[in-house]
């Protein structure tokens, strides 16, 4: 709603310098200058359009008009930088499903395996779960349609629909020696971005996957349960953010508010100075002055280096890890129209409260620590991060690329998880593990999901 007001106000406003233009003769001067750009910019435009044409014409195969349009949109925003792209209606659609988090479907997280869905877990209180779908089961057909040769993202598709709809599925279990048919009736999902659990008996670990509209209910629901089964001997929270890829804006102000009393959490800054807003807390720390430990590495991006870097400028966190993946603007989703999907644009560029820009740099943690990777994967945990990205927007001063992001399947081996409860044992020491007082200072940003898997 802001960005469609300030697409208002600013037509209003060039329609008033206009007049003005015309009134005064240092105006007609800039006019004439502004008429000129324009008319340089309608022979491009005209240029394009003899392009198009001679393609229509003389193209060894007749192409579709609309495939053609769709090309050129999305090769004039990808020649921006490598965030802003166009999206059909079905890429619209997907979009807006992964967001809400929240969607018509069966309540399972699936992947591809030799060309078969298999379930990496079903979703607790879903239609999958009551059902007795369990992971690891491999699905081969959908409705009597084999799932052989559909990608993931068609496959998931299918088991995507409206609420109280039916699906049947026809699944392989190990151990079983026929094939297991069942019928399931779709239901609103929610996908679960945030996970907790108790780590050492009085640790809170909470893991944020992403963050979309569910993110800070699904924190705030952790942290209450955590506080009330751990009770008393509660040591302090440790907010695992490592390969969380981002999401919405508002979501990571919001996470970030649940730890702060008060000061600016972030500031955005468009083209224009007057564009700048900045996002302040407000009174009420949800873990009461608790330690919080935030893990990160070069996974972490976006939204996640947003809820990073304002918890290390207030020092109410301390930062354990790699340096984060140093994606520091904001993409605002426009669309355009029924049926013509939308563009998803960078529009500004965020700064952390101290007024630090990440891009291309990425934030670094307060103690770096590096898993032990297995031989067979260390050409594959290296995340290069936002400055290696080609047409990338540009950092004052040195920019840096590549951090490790692996995180060990298995906690006992995570060295990081281990650090950061050795920190609220008290046996590592370091300031920021102390909650210190936030000092007093003055839409839509896309979320990618992990490459390779899907919800339903």
């Amino acid at each position: 709603m802001m960005r469609k007001t300030s697409v208002v106000l600013l037509s209003a406003a060039a329609g008033a310098a206009l007049t003005l233009f015309i009134t005064q003769p240092r105006a007609v001067l800039m006019g004439s200058s502004a008429r000129a750009a324009t008319s340089d910019t309608y022979r491009q435009l005209n240029l394009f359009g003899d392009v198009f044409e001679r393609v229509r014409s003389d193209y060894v195969e007749k192409p579709d008009d609309s495939k053609l349009v769709e090309s050129a949109i999305s090769g004039m925003l990808a020649g921006l930088d490598p965030h802003s792209s166009y999206m059909d209606a079905k890429s619209f659609r997907d979009m807006q499903v992964q967001t809400r988090g929240e969607f018509g479907g069966l309540g399972i997280e699936v992947t591809m395996e030799d060309g078969l869905i298999k379930v990496v877990s079903p979703i607790d209180d879903t239609p999958a779960s009551k059902a007795g779908i369990m992971a690891n089961d491999i699905i081969t057909n959908l409705d009597d349609e084999a799932v052989q040769g559909l990608t993931l993202n068609q496959a998931v598709e299918k088991m995507r629909g409206p609420v109280n709809t039916k699906i049947r599925l026809k699944i392989v279990r190990k151990g079983q020696d026929n094939p297991i048919d069942v019928t399931l009736v779709r239901d609103n999902i929610r996908v679960r971005s945030v996970r907790a659990r108790v780590e050492s008996d009085d640790i809170a670990y909470i893991r944020v996957t992403t963050f979309n509209e569910q993110t800070t209910e699904g924190l705030k629901r952790e942290i209450g349960n955590l506080s009330n089964q751990i009770g008393d001997k509660l040591k302090g929270y440790v907010i695992d953010l490592r390969n969380n890829p981002g999401g919405l804006l508002e979501e990571a102000v919001t996470v970030s508010d649940a730890f702060l009393d008060r000061g600016e959490i972030v500031s955005t800054r468009g083209r224009n100075a007057e564009e700048t807003q900045r996002r302040a807390a407000h009174p009420g720390d949800l873990t009461k002055g608790k330690p919080v430990i935030v893990l990160i590495n070069g996974g972490s991006a976006s939204a996640s280096e947003i809820v990073a870097g304002a918890l290390q400028d207030h020092k109410r966190a301390t930062l354990v890890g790699t340096r984060s993946f140093g994606k520091g603007s904001v993409q605002t989703i426009i669309p355009l129209g029924s049926g013509n999907g939308a563009l998803r644009l960078t529009t500004a560029r965020y700064y952390t409260p101290s007024g630090k820009s990440i891009q291309a740099k990425g934030i670094v943690p307060d103690i770096e620590v590096l898993q032990d990777v297995p031989d067979e994967l260390k050409s594959r945990t290296d995340t290069k991060g936002e400055a290696s990205l080609r047409g990338h927007l540009k950092n004052d001063g040195d920019e840096k690329t590549g951090s490790q992001s692996y995180v060990p399947p298995d906690a006992k081996d995570d060295k990081a998880l281990k650090t950061a409860a050795d920190l609220l044992h008290g046996i590592k020491s370091t300031a920021a593990t102390t909650p210190a007082p936030a000092a007093a200072t003055g839409d839509k940003a896309m979320a990618d999901r992990p490459a390779g898997k899907a919800a339903n």
